[in-house]
């Protein structure tokens, strides 16, 4: 077995009571941890001993855990005094799970990894269509660089879902034609140095050091052929794909430092294509079918003088009926991952205003999208892979990439919360105080739960952002207020 799957032989879960005994014993690892996401992983794994807890006080007595409440029954299940509580999975403890998983998923380090992969062959014992489970275990499998089960984990997600608001076909794609160029840099380096064949039946690692100690004293005739069977070795392992990247690097270090640049143009090529498609996903040219770029100004132009309407995720909207009030306001402005029901939401999009971290609706026609995202990066590559060409007739430019902080200008400092999609498209459109009319629809700050297209209803409420300061600043500027709108105008 490879080393990857040699770990999740070590780390298989499955069976519930093994999982809440395996977080119940991380939770006590991580107490006086000063790592602010071992931190926020032990906040987790409270929550969802507190969700254990409270299902285990709802049981029948025959079938309750320990008597004593959650604490008590934590310290019984760490010292081997007591058992979770059995049973199928609840939907709070599904979630609960999740969330632990994807937060140890983020601190990156082994025990954590190790921890997720428990929770996900759990979850996936328990629930074998969970969406949310089989992409939280590709991922995982990918940071641990198993590719090849990551891709098969990502297309079981895909083939339970309708809508790809993560990018996943895209993902596939990408790991796909790396591994392809990273095979053909092999075969092309297998080429050069027929006698590496000798040297991949490894152990890869013996061969490499053998290889770095000829070339050090110079005999590079004979380091040669070792490097390169030392990387055929590697890729015949399986290794993970960190491993062989590292290598690999090393080995192109080690031929320019040589100054074999001239011998290395196809080489170093293959190796650039099969780095950028694990960075992201062969797509269509974003801009292809008319799209134009849009900066402050011609947005203020574009707004000017027109009624516009801001309808909220909430379900509050979902049960308002107000469709024709909503479709007859000039411009109709609607946020991430909303949801169309035309008789309570309107039919009509004319600004869709996301944040780049997600792809929901990025496919569906609009007049214009503004992408919002704090880093310029970042924002450019959720571009150059979400964006769907002919979607939009205009897309904001970076002048509107982050209207609090950039037209603003205010600072972590003034505001400390990261501001919402929402907030952001509001602050602009206030900002530029050119509408007749700016109402906000069905906006109550998630009181009403939320309401979004079907395969983001999973996804959590974050927390960090600062919604009662948002609405704090909004009713500060309020104009009227009824139980669906407020209106700025």
């Amino acid at each position: 077995m490879t080393s990857v799957q040699n770990r999740r032989a070590r780390a298989r879960g499955g069976e519930l009571d093994d999982c809440l005994h395996a977080c119940a014993v991380h939770s006590g690892k991580l107490v006086g941890s000063l790592d602010r996401r071992r931190t926020e992983l032990a906040e987790r794994l409270r929550q969802l001993l507190v969700v254990w807890g409270m299902s285990a006080a709802s049981k029948p007595a025959s079938a309750a855990a320990p008597a004593g409440g959650a604490a008590a029954r934590l310290k019984r299940v760490v010292k081997g005094a007591g058992t979770p509580v059995s049973g199928s999975l609840s939907n709070e403890l599904l979630d609960a799970l999740l969330a632990v998983g994807n937060k140890a998923l983020e601190c990156g380090y082994d025990d954590e990894l190790d921890l997720a992969l428990v929770i996900t062959d759990t979850v996936l014992a328990q629930r074998k269509n969970s969406r949310a489970g089989w992409r939280l275990q590709a991922r995982l499998l990918e940071a641990l660089g198993d590719e090849s089960a990551a891709i098969e984990a990502y297309e079981r997600y895909l083939a339970l879902t309708t809508e790809d608001g993560f990018g996943v076909a895209s993902r596939i794609a990408g790991l796909r034609r790396a591994g392809e160029k990273e095979r053909e840099l092999l075969q092309l380096l297998s080429r050069q140095c027929p006698r590496a064949e000798s040297f991949s039946r490894g152990p890869a690692t013996d061969v490499w050091a053998e290889g770095l100690a000829l070339h050090a004293a110079g005999d590079r005739s004979e380091a040669e052929p070792r490097l390169v069977g030392a990387l055929l070795a590697l890729a015949a392992e399986d290794a993970p794909v960190a491993d062989r990247q590292k290598l690999l690097s090393q080995y192109l270090n080690l031929r320019l430092a040589d100054g074999d640049a001239a011998g290395l143009t196809e080489i170093a090529g293959l190796y650039a294509e099969q780095r950028r498609s694990r960075m992201r996903g062969p797509v269509a040219e974003p801009t292809f079918g008319g799209v134009n770029w849009i900066s402050l100004g011609e947005f203020r132009n574009q707004i000017a003088g027109k009624s516009i309407c801001l309808i909220a995720n909430s379900g509050r909207v979902g049960e308002s009926g107000m469709g024709a009030d909503i479709d007859a306001y000039d411009l109709v402005v609607r946020f991430n991952s909303y949801r169309i029901e035309p008789k309570h939401t309107g039919s009509r999009t004319d600004i869709h205003a996301t944040i780049h971290k997600h792809g929901f609706n990025w496919d569906q026609r609009v007049t214009t999208r503004l992408v919002f995202g704090g880093i310029s990066n970042d924002w450019k590559y959720s571009l150059r892979n979400r964006l769907v060409p002919g979607a939009q007739q205009y897309l904001g430019d970076e002048s509107l990439r982050w209207p609090v902080r950039n037209i603003g200008r205010l600072s972590a400092d003034a505001w400390s919360g990261i501001p919402t999609t929402g907030f952001n498209m509001l602050f602009l459109l206030d900002f530029l105080d050119v509408s007749t009319e700016l109402d906000l629809i069905g906006f109550d700050f998630y009181e009403s739960g939320a309401y979004r297209v079907q395969e983001a209803m999973k996804m959590p409420i974050t927390s960090v952002h600062e919604y009662t300061s948002e609405r704090d600043w909004v009713m500060q500027r309020a104009q009227s207020v009824t139980d669906m709108r407020i209106s700025l105008r």
